[in-house]
């Protein structure tokens, strides 16, 4: 058995805060627009705690961009996002909503993990400090706790014993796995993933795939995922959301989305995916 088809060692240890089923997402008629491209089209939708929200569609349909503009790499042209009852760009200030300053703008951005296609590992740091590294300077945690928290994610993926590895002496399936330990570190209530498994090698796919599988399936943590990998999506979502041009097209439980669509562009995509 390859190091990345290992099965993660988890523990309830190192899951979230149970989730009370409250929203704690939500996009209020959010546009976003490169130029003359509208990416994102007077966008609703909410996403409750605790649940497995995944995002299918075309390239280009404005899916990554979501995650982005959480993750407040982008801002949105129009409307508001909302994590956790807080606005995430803006604040109130006097009866009146203004453009959020940065020290607000962390505050609500602490909740939100995400990892990304590319793994993004300080190449100079080995592996326990690429996870210590944020909860200590960001959330205040001593040494001590950031190094018990970061060997409780690494059992939990399956890489208890790669602590004092470098990121060049691990597979990229195994640097995904780091990347994935350490945006758990930052206890965030959502876990953002984009196309996670797209820069890997098809063989080492399953071993990332297992260990959010198994993540979803044992902790409380909130996901909004963003994959073209459809059988991963049909496990772990609790909601599919269709998008095609910038627009929720058609969402519903998984069994419903992918058996038995009722929009004929949700049929496309999936008889060109699946």
């Amino acid at each position: 058995m390859s190091a990345d088809s290992n099965p993660p060692n988890t523990s309830k240890e190192t899951a979230n805060p149970a989730a009370d089923g409250s929203e704690l997402i939500r996009f209020d008629k959010v546009t976003k627009r490169f130029g003359t491209n509208t990416v994102l089209d007077s966008l609703d939708f909410t996403v409750s705690s605790g649940k497995h929200v995944t995002l299918i569609g075309p390239s280009g349909s404005g899916k990554t961009t979501i995650l982005r503009l959480l993750m407040t790499l982008l801002k949105p042209d129009e409307g508001h996002i909302k994590v956790g009852g807080q606005y995430l760009t803006h604040e109130e200030k006097d009866g009146k909503l203004v453009p959020a300053g940065e020290k607000h703008v962390r505050e609500v951005r602490k909740n939100i993990g995400m990892v990304f296609q590319q793994f993004n590992l300080f190449p100079n740091m080995k592996v326990l400090r690429n996870i210590t590294e944020a909860p200590v300077h960001v959330l205040g945690l001593s040494e001590d706790e950031a190094v018990e928290r970061a060997k409780g994610l690494l059992d939990l993926v399956g890489l208890g014993d790669r602590v004092d590895s470098y990121p060049s002496q691990l597979s990229g399936g195994q640097q995904q796995r780091v990347a994935i330990a350490r945006a758990l570190a930052m206890r965030p209530q959502v876990l953002l993933l984009d196309e996670v498994t797209s820069a890997l090698d098809p063989e080492l796919v399953t071993g990332v795939l297992d260990v959010l599988r198994d993540i979803a399936h044992t902790t409380d943590i909130t996901m909004l995922c963003v994959t073209h990998e459809m059988n991963f999506a049909r496990d772990i979502s609790d909601d599919v959301l269709m998008f095609d041009a910038g627009r929720v097209i058609e969402s519903g439980p998984p069994e419903k989305i992918f058996s038995d669509p009722d929009h004929e562009r949700t049929r496309e995509f999936l008889s060109a995916v699946l």
